[in-house]
């Protein structure tokens, strides 16, 4: 019989043939198609690049999150960290957002969900069915642009189809 040991914080592929030997369930998040070797080829993900700027101010915009759908604004939003634990500090910190297409040693942040990437992740989802030791996952591993409160629901619902089946 094999572990229910869990493990965070770890690169699957670090020790995939380790990983795939103790365990009967796997939750694999990150890019179906890497876990598949991308042997139907490779889907598009884009990424992001950060900014980070101390002002020597209160507050910047007033909130955490402000979204930019401008296409003359380059960046896609602007975080102010400090009305996430509710800093008192006379200056904030801000982050910009700039999305990026994928680079080599980039991190993958957000699926294309054209056409083309489309159909593949359809034939990577079919590939998935067969393993059902292994759970896919978050935006990567389902290959899905997710707001935080769907990821939070996806994992859940994925929780509880898991305790559900152990029943």
């Amino acid at each position: 019989m094999k572990s229910s040991v869990v493990r965070l914080g770890v690169n699957y592929f670090d020790d995939r043939d380790c990983f795939d030997h103790i365990a009967s369930k796997i939750l694999f998040t990150g890019c179906i198609d890497e876990f598949f070797d991308y042997n139907l080829g490779r889907l598009a993900y884009r990424s992001l690049r950060f900014e980070h700027e101390r002002l020597e101010m209160e507050s910047y915009q007033g909130n955490a999150v402000v979204n930019y759908n401008e296409a003359a604004i380059p960046f896609t939003r602007i975080i102010e960290h400090k009305h996430f634990d509710f800093g008192t500090q006379a200056f904030t910190l801000i982050t910009r957002e700039y999305p990026q297409p994928l680079s080599p040693g980039a991190e993958p942040y957000y699926p294309v969900n054209d056409d083309r990437n489309m159909r593949l992740f359809s034939q990577y989802k079919e590939l998935a069915a067969s393993r059902p030791d292994v759970i896919f996952g978050g935006r990567l591993g389902l290959y899905a642009y997710l707001d935080m409160d769907d990821a939070i629901a996806g994992a859940m619902e994925l929780a509880l189809n898991e305790l559900n089946a152990s029943l």
